[in-house]
C-alpha cells in the first residue's frame, strides 16, 4: 500500500513561478497538488494549466482577508460575515472549474471576545458547510498553532472539534496539520488514531522548521505505517519549506511511493 501525497504548490516548487509549479509537481511525481489560494489568477488560465498538466487539485483555502497584513482568516469576525459568505460563494466557483472537491476554512484572529467570535465562526461553518455540500464539495477546519499565528481562534485539536461538533453537518471535517498540531499539543499518533474518522485531510511538515520530514524531532515513518494500518485513504499534503531545493527535499519520499 502507498500512501497519498500531494504537493503544497505554495511551498514546493517555489523556484518556479505559481502557474509552472503544476508541470514541475507532475515530473517529480506528484499526482495531487494543493495551495493555500488561487484568486490572484483567473480560473479559465488555473482550469487550463490543470487540464494540461493532468493533475488533481485537490484543495485550497477560502479567501482568508488580507493575508500579506496578517490576517488568517475571518470566519470569527462578526462584522466580516457578509465578507465571508460572498468568499464561500467565489471559492466554489474556483473549486468548480478546477475540479476540486476540498475546500479549507481558516478561522481568524478574533478582534472581540472569544465566545462572540466562536459563535460567529459557527454561524459562518454552518452556512458554508450547507453551500458547500450542495456544490459536492467537501470543508475543512484547521487549527493553527499560536506560536506561529498569534491570537488563533482555533489552535488545537480538541478546540477545532468542539466547533465542527457544534456546528453539527456531516460535510464539515477536521484538517489535521501534523506541524501545528506538534507545536501545540503532540501526541500525534494517539490524536490520529483517536479522531481519524473525523479527519477529511492531514498536512506535514517537520519541527523545528517546518521543513521536509526527516530534519525535525518528528518520527515520520512512524506516523505513515500507522496511517497506512489504520486505513487511511486521503490526501496527505506537504506542506514544508524546503531546507534547500525542492527536488532534494523529496528524497525522504521515495519509499512511500
Amino acid at each position: 500500500m502507498t500512501l497519498p501525497f500531494s504537493a503544497n504548490l505554495s511551498f514546493l516548487f517555489a523556484e518556479h513561478d505559481f502557474l509552472d509549479r503544476f508541470g514541475a509537481a507532475v515530473r517529480a511525481g506528484f499526482t495531487g497538488v494543493e495551495f493555500h489560494f488561487p484568486y490572484d489568477h483567473e480560473k479559465a488560465v488555473l482550469a487550463e494549466v490543470v487540464m494540461t498538466s493532468g493533475v488533481e487539485v485537490v484543495l485550497f483555502n477560502l479567501p482568508a482577508g488580507d493575508w500579506a497584513a496578517g490576517e488568517r482568516g475571518i470566519a470569527c469576525l462578526p462584522e466580516r460575515k457578509a465578507e465571508f459568505q460572498d468568499g464561500v460563494g467565489r471559492a466554489i466557483e474556483y473549486a468548480e472549474a478546477l475540479g476540486c472537491t476540498r475546500l479549507n476554512c481558516l478561522a481568524g484572529i478574533p478582534m472581540t471576545n472569544r465566545d462572540k467570535a466562536l459563535d460567529t465562526l459557527t454561524d459562518n461553518l454552518r452556512f458554508a458547510a450547507a453551500v458547500t455540500q450542495r456544490a459536492g464539495i467537501r470543508l475543512m477546519m484547521e487549527p493553527l498553532n499560536t506560536r506561529d499565528n498569534p491570537g488563533f481562534l482555533i489552535s488545537t485539536t480538541e478546540q477545532a472539534l468542539s466547533v465542527i461538533d457544534a456546528v453539527d453537518s456531516r460535510n464539515l471535517q477536521l484538517q489535521y496539520d501534523v506541524y501545528h498540531a506538534q507545536v501545540m499539543e503532540g501526541d500525534l499518533a494517539h490524536t490520529l488514531e483517536k479522531h481519524l474518522p473525523s479527519i477529511g485531510h492531514i498536512q506535514i511538515a517537520d519541527n523545528p522548521g517546518r521543513h521536509e520530514p526527516g530534519t525535525g524531532e518528528i518520527r515520520f515513518p512512524f506516523l505513515f505505517e500507522r496511517l497506512q494500518q489504520l486505513g487511511y485513504a486521503g490526501w496527505i499534503g506537504c506542506e514544508y519549506k524546503p531546507s534547500g531545493d525542492t527536488l532534494d527535499s523529496l528524497d525522504w519520499l521515495k519509499v512511500w511511493r
